[in-house]
């Protein structure tokens, strides 16, 4: 590897853990929830096959896919895994991205990790009760939270109000 290379990957490393958004405390797990642990097997039973790839593969839609990202009455967004509320309709916002998007979630519903899988640094949640992936969150979102929680949509229920 040249010298220049490699202080360029250096440098650039840290730089790109810079971009990983932050989420706030806040967004802590709540211990009270029980866990919901199945198999493999049994999950597949549960879920239709894009559910699965989404849920527990931690796959992704492609975008302007899900009808829930037009949804536009008023209720509530459930996981399509284990039905823990995650959103409302009022944390819902039009990002423009192809995916439902939200300015902030259900408090103590959501656990975060870091995701490399497209080389830079992002943050990943999934519900805290069924562990399903549910998609990333960015620094990008409007007032008063500035996020954008983007999910996708196969992997939350609709419930109308």
């Amino acid at each position: 590897m040249k010298r220049r290379t490699f202080l360029q990957a250096l440098i650039g490393f840290p730089a790109a853990l810079s971009f990983v958004p932050a989420v706030e405390a806040s967004n802590k797990p709540n211990q009270d929830i029980a866990p919901l642990n199945l198999s493999p097997e049994e999950w597949k039973q549960r879920l239709n096959d894009q559910q699965f790839y989404v849920l527990r593969e931690e796959g992704t839609e492609r975008a302007f896919t899900s009808p829930l990202n037009d949804e536009k009455r008023k209720g509530e967004y459930h996981c399509a895994g284990c039905d823990l509320l995650l959103f409302t309709s009022e944390m819902k916002y039009d990002s423009g991205t192809g995916w439902p998007s939200f300015f902030t979630v259900v408090d103590g519903h959501i656990e975060t990790k870091t995701d490399f899988k497209l080389i830079y640094p992002r943050t990943e949640y999934h519900c805290v009760r069924c562990g399903g992936h549910q998609g990333h969150v960015f620094n990008d979102g409007p007032k008063p939270t500035g996020q954008r929680w983007c999910n996708n949509g196969v992997a939350l229920r609709f419930v109308p109000a």
